[in-house]
């Protein structure tokens, strides 16, 4: 494979195995700059020093945007309006997020000058389409670098024995090899143990939600406010679209609400066994869907009404 000529490349950059290692990887292979971005879409403590470790390995800048308000405003809740659901469980929350990083992440290449964008995302997945998609739509001239399809690291064992001889400081371990993805909307497992679907995922797996067996005893009423099918309250108290994500994931995540265990088709025809947390998504769909039921029986109800009003009457 013939490698395009770079100067200087944007990388996604999240500061998990995959964009560590790739740092050194683009210098030792395009000689190239690299700008570690990082988009604030509500990682909560991955974020702890991100610069620091970044410019360890090799970045020359490390840019971060805080992009929650606008990932849940004109992302997530425009997938909630549409009901929308991924194979009947998945609530799209990896996917939903895609997009806006890529935009963010054209826009500093065209603010840096830099002439490519990187991602980490694996050959056999779907984020790399989610990514490289929005890419082209917004600047077909930026050459595209996915690590993944050229380099020989073939594991994630692999991912840590590079990092371990660069001396890379990363968090994955062959102990604890999960593949997590976190935002404001949910929290994805993949790979470790999970590769095997037939084992039951271990409880200590889980970070966003307390099972139902630890849960509360006692029910706890949540009541949200809507205006034209867009949730801007909580128990009466009006939040930020963030806000109000955050508040739900907390009060779900209490009673152990919205798990999803499922094994799932990728787009390149793979199955993989993903297991995701989505506490507020999940009640906020559950909700959304009752609101639909209700303004569904007013319009029958108005409908019924005009209907007979257009009836001649008799005297």
């Amino acid at each position: 494979m013939i490698k395009p000529s770079v100067n200087k490349v944007v990388l996604a950059y999240s500061g998990g195995l995959d964009t560590s290692i790739i740092v050194p990887w683009l210098k030792e292979n395009y000689g190239c700059e690299v700008v570690c971005f990082t988009a604030n879409v509500g990682q909560v403590d991955e974020l702890d020093g991100l610069e620091e470790k970044a410019l360890a390995s090799g970045a020359s800048q490390f840019i971060i945007h805080d992009m929650r308000e606008e990932f849940a405003e004109e992302y997530l809740f425009p997938v909630l309006r549409a009901g929308a659901k991924y194979e009947r469980k998945y609530l799209l929350g990896t996917s939903t997020a895609r997009p806006v990083i890529a935009k963010h992440q054209v826009e500093i290449a065209h603010e840096v000058g830099a002439d490519a964008v990187a991602h980490g995302a694996t050959g056999k997945g779907n984020d790399q389409v989610r990514f490289e998609l929005t890419y082209t739509a917004l600047d077909p001239r930026l050459k595209v670098i996915a690590p993944w399809r050229e380099w020989d690291i073939r594991s994630r064992e692999d991912a840590i024995d590079y990092a371990n001889e660069r001396n890379i400081r990363v968090t994955a371990t062959t102990k604890s090899i999960y593949s997590r993805d976190r935002n404001l909307w949910h929290l994805s497992h993949e790979g470790g143990p999970l590769e095997d679907p037939w084992l039951e995922p271990n409880e200590s797996m889980y970070l966003l939600s307390t099972s139902p067996e630890s849960a509360p005893d006692k029910a706890e009423y949540v009541e949200i406010t809507f205006e034209s099918g867009t949730p801007v309250a909580v128990n009466g108290e009006k939040m930020s679209p963030a806000k109000l994500v955050e508040c739900l994931n907390a009060i779900g995540g209490t009673y152990g609400i919205g798990r999803a265990d499922m094994v799932e088709g990728r787009l390149v025809g793979m199955k993989s066994h993903g297991v995701y947390e989505t506490p507020g998504g999940t009640i906020l769909m559950a909700a959304h869907s009752e609101l639909e039921s209700l303004v569904r029986m007013l319009n029958q109800r108005s409908g019924a009404a005009l209907d007979w009003a257009k009836v001649p009457q008799s005297s």
